[in-house]
């Protein structure tokens, strides 16, 4: 925690313990402090960090956001139970705005965790009795917990038979346009079902169904096909060292790191952070139900696939090269549209919303580039995360920007019907 906001909590709490001394006299239990959002963030962290390494290790890297979706809309409603500013996601247990939030969004966030991963029980649950023993014993505590348990039923419940591990496998093709594994691995992403999973904010995918690809005898196409054979060639004699680290910095995109760091930049407080982060967290799941629906849809060919056999598309401004690699390894799974910057679009939406402004400067390091980049705005990131797929070789230009037209049609979807602001008792 920065200094200044270590001082601002030290104020409030010397101006608690005089009203406690009123409150004592008066029979009424205090109000708890204003929590600060160091354990919203801790539980962030190793919810992140255990649900990434699960799903990677079952071959289904987008998994995890659907499940830190189910974590955070945990923690939001237990947080914002106590604090009482928000329309609930799923419940508003009953609570009292003394209750440890501490405690609330803890608990909340380890139940959800060990009902997804019950094998992770034994390494979560130091790290969750080391959070409770930071926090004072008494009825305070008590009731968080309590209220982060009911959190976390209600979750789960509401997520049970929900698609997820669902029968659907990918589609290989052999004909022109249709996606099939690339080299040099030949990966095959296990995560097809995704794309059946029953979303979180949207009525279902298909309401966002786009007008497809481009045809391949196109003009837009050629122009797609000749610009990412350009410039995302592993061996591109024209793209810069400036969108060279583009490229590699936003391969696995620093998203978390900037949330943290605003979070704690804009001094939010517990209730705040908690409600940031699962905006945005449920904006990216439905974003990544919604693109893998799409990409299932469509099923269409990586640029290495479309530039090695060219001579198959039926276009006379495309010309093949049959030994052309991108700078960036081709993930197992079709083409359009892009799921990162689907993912990045909904993301951007949601911070816009929740700060009220495109504006806002922030920097972030990412460790697929060893760099730190800096930014004047959302959108700013936004742009630079269409531009990486590109210039990684991975994706036509058409892909990224329909990708992120889709995640923020899903932000704005939760804007109009999400996390409104409730009237005050």
């Amino acid at each position: 925690m920065r200094t200044a906001q270590r001082g601002n909590v030290m104020k409030r709490a010397w101006a608690l313990v005089a009203t406690a001394v009123v409150l004592a006299a008066l029979g009424a239990p205090a109000a708890a402090p204003a929590a600060s959002g160091d354990v919203v963030l801790d539980w962030y962290g190793y919810a992140g960090q255990e649900l990434n390494q699960a799903a990677q290790m079952r071959n289904q890297p987008q998994r995890a956001r659907l499940e830190m979706a189910m974590v955070q809309g945990a923690v939001y409603d237990a947080v914002n139970a106590i604090a009482r500013t928000n329309e609930p996601y799923l419940i508003a247990p009953r609570a009292g705005r003394w209750y440890s939030q501490d405690a609330a969004a803890a608990t909340a966030a380890y139940r959800v965790v060990i009902a997804l991963l019950p094998d992770r029980r034994p390494a979560l649950e130091p790290r969750y009795e080391q959070s409770l023993a930071a926090i004072r014993d008494g009825a305070a505590k008590t009731g968080g917990i309590k209220v982060g348990n009911r959190a976390a039923e209600a979750m789960l419940a509401a997520r049970k038979d929900d698609g997820r591990d669902g029968p659907r496998q990918p589609v290989f093709g052999t004909e022109p346009g249709v996606w099939r594994p690339t080299p040099p691995a030949f990966a095959v992403s296990d995560s097809a079902w995704i794309g059946d999973v029953e979303p979180f904010l949207i009525p279902s995918p298909e309401r966002l169904r786009t007008r497809g690809p481009n045809p391949l005898t196109s003009a837009a196409y050629a122009k797609d096909f000749n610009e990412t054979k350009e410039l995302g060639a592993a061996d591109s004699a024209t793209r810069t060292a400036d969108q060279t680290d583009t490229a590699l910095y936003w391969d696995r995109a620093p998203w978390d790191q900037i949330l943290v760091s605003l979070a704690e930049s804009q001094k939010l407080n517990a209730n705040d952070i908690a409600r940031l982060l699962a905006i945005v967290s449920l904006a990216g799941a439905d974003a990544q139900i919604t693109v893998v629906n799409e990409k299932n849809y469509w099923n269409t060919w990586r640029p290495i696939t479309a530039i090695r056999e060219a001579d198959s598309d039926g276009n006379p401004a495309t010309t093949p090269d049959p030994d052309w690699t991108p700078l960036i390894e081709t993930p197992g799974f079709p083409e359009y549209p892009a799921g990162h910057t689907t993912g990045s679009g909904a993301l951007v939406g949601a911070l816009q919303s929740f700060f009220g402004t495109d504006r806002m400067a922030f920097s972030a390091f990412s460790s697929s580039s060893g760099t730190t980049r800096s930014f004047t705005s959302f959108s700013q990131a936004l742009e630079e995360a269409i531009d990486s797929r590109v210039w990684g070789g991975i994706h036509w230009r058409t892909a990224d920007v329909v990708g992120a037209r889709i995640g923020k049609r899903i932000a704005r979807w939760e804007r109009s019907r999400y996390f409104k602001p409730v009237q005050k008792d």
